[in-house]
């Protein structure tokens, strides 16, 4: 079922008589629309909207023979290959389904370590992407160094330094200083709440959902005057929203 898509974009990265813009694309200027894509099949999932979901996972599909056609185009790989390496892939990472493996002796994160150093990766950091969202990746970093055995044993000493760094980002003395501390503290937070079992980016989503819905029944209790009130009326609004919701 993946042919007619193959075929469409192919047509439309020709260089007689395809779109002039599908045409001028590159996997850079691409790439920002793959990652928006499947931002998109997120929010779909989140707002449990099938008939939505269902266009978005086209959209992402599509992300995927875009990228495939162009590296066909250079050589590289075909959309063939793309499925030939995930499917071996996922065969090799379950051998506990395809390979008659006990299941009790397979461990997934040895066995993406193994996939890791035979693809010639030398340090714990390599495959983390650099575009990941900061939160995720921060998480991601810090659990590779926790399998080296670089990291704290006991929750307090996580929030012990969260609060070095909260000091530290007060008493930095220059715009500079307070960037670089406050990567610090960031950083030292996601620790602190991935010690506690907890996903730092899901738990930030959920509390910007909360914060908006709560800052939207302020303004819904407010009405038009919402931005003229001082702040203690502000506050007052927003205890009775907190209390709501």
């Amino acid at each position: 079922m993946i042919d007619p898509l193959v075929k469409i974009m192919a047509q439309l990265r020709d260089p007689k008589n395809g779109c002039p813009w599908d045409i001028a694309q590159d996997f850079k200027s691409i790439a920002p629309y793959t990652i928006e894509e499947a931002y998109e099949v997120s929010d779909a999932i989140d707002r449990n909207d099938m008939e939505d979901l269902k266009d978005e996972l086209g959209d992402l599909l599509l992300q995927v023979v875009f990228h495939s056609q162009m590296a066909n185009e250079a050589g590289f790989f075909t959309i063939d290959d793309v499925i030939t390496a995930i499917c071996d892939k996922m065969t090799r990472r379950h051998p506990h389904i395809f390979a008659n493996t006990d299941v009790e002796n397979w461990d997934w994160e040895k066995l993406k370590e193994s996939e890791r150093n035979d693809s010639g990766q030398s340090s714990a950091m390599d495959g983390v992407a650099r575009t990941l969202p900061a939160l995720m990746r921060a998480q991601k970093l810090q659990k590779r160094a926790k399998r080296t055995g670089f990291d704290w044993d006991e929750i307090d000493d996580c929030i012990a330094k969260l609060e070095e760094e909260i000091a530290e980002l007060k008493a930095a003395k220059n715009d500079a200083e307070k960037h670089e501390e406050s990567g610090d503290l960031l950083f030292a937070a996601v620790n602190v709440v991935r010690h506690y079992g907890i996903d730092a980016e899901i738990a930030l989503k959920d509390g910007n959902n909360k914060f908006e819905s709560r800052f939207r029944l302020m303004e819904e209790m407010a009405g038009k005057a919402f931005e003229d009130l001082s702040l203690q009326d502000k506050e007052e609004l927003w205890q009775k929203a907190k209390n709501v919701s």
